[in-house]
């Protein structure tokens, strides 16, 4: 299920295929432009409410058919970043990641086969039509790590600061669980613990906004690498 006029659209113009579109009055002819081949239904307010996982519902709902998982094709991970995500269980740290990963231009993520599922209404909320453009992995992360043969940058509290860390032009960065972190046998994969340096007297970050500064350092390294 996919809420809200911005994230219908952006589902609309994807691959994804759109099984039908449910919207109120106020926002009917919008909706109507956006495709004349969907199956398409005007609701009430009320109705739309009750459907809607939404504390606020938004105007428009879309029911999207869920794709089989893509396969994992070694090659497209070569010469690029990529996303690997050990554990995490919150929806909206999902979706944030998701949404992150669009906007720094990466393009796949590997999940463990224990991380939340991508088509969770909240995370698909949370990622604002960006799981339209990414692709996402379910797998074992201790098999699929070495066959890529990349270099693995983990996110630990002992490892480099990462503003001191080179992270070249391939790789894979590996985020763990909201509360334990990476677990020993994907730690021991690891290639080059990273880490950012903390200034204050939190505790730690949480693992959306730690991925965030992660994905922006490694793009300033492609950029500057580019430059010279």
């Amino acid at each position: 299920m996919v809420e809200g006029y911005k994230s219908v659209s952006e589902f609309i113009n994807s691959a994804y295929q759109i099984e039908a579109i449910y919207y109120t009055p106020m926002i009917a002819s919008k909706v109507l432009k956006l495709s004349q081949k969907i199956n398409s239904e005007e609701i009430s307010l009320n109705i739309l409410e009750k459907i809607s996982t939404l504390k606020t519902p938004q105007d428009v709902i879309a029911l999207v058919k869920i794709p089989a998982y893509p396969d994992l094709n070694y090659t497209v991970f070569q010469k690029k970043f990529s996303l690997v995500l050990d554990g995490i269980q919150d929806p909206g740290n999902m979706g944030t990641i998701i949404r992150t990963a669009d906007w720094f231009g990466i393009n796949h993520i590997i999940c463990s086969e224990d991380s939340v599922e991508v088509y969770n209404p909240k995370v698909v909320q949370a990622t604002m039509g960006s799981l339209s453009r990414i692709n996402v992995y379910y797998t074992d992360l201790t098999d699929i790590i070495p066959k890529l043969n990349l270099p693995v940058f983990g996110a630990l509290l002992d490892g480099e600061n990462i503003y001191n860390t080179n992270f070249g032009t391939e790789g894979l960065l590996v985020m763990g669980n909201e509360g334990n972190g990476l677990r020993p046998e994907v730690k021991a994969l690891v290639n080059m613990a990273i880490t950012i340096p903390r200034v204050g007297n939190a505790e730690s970050l949480n693992v959306a906004i730690a991925t965030a500064i992660c994905c922006s350092e490694i793009h300033r390294n492609k950029m500057l690498a580019g430059n010279k």
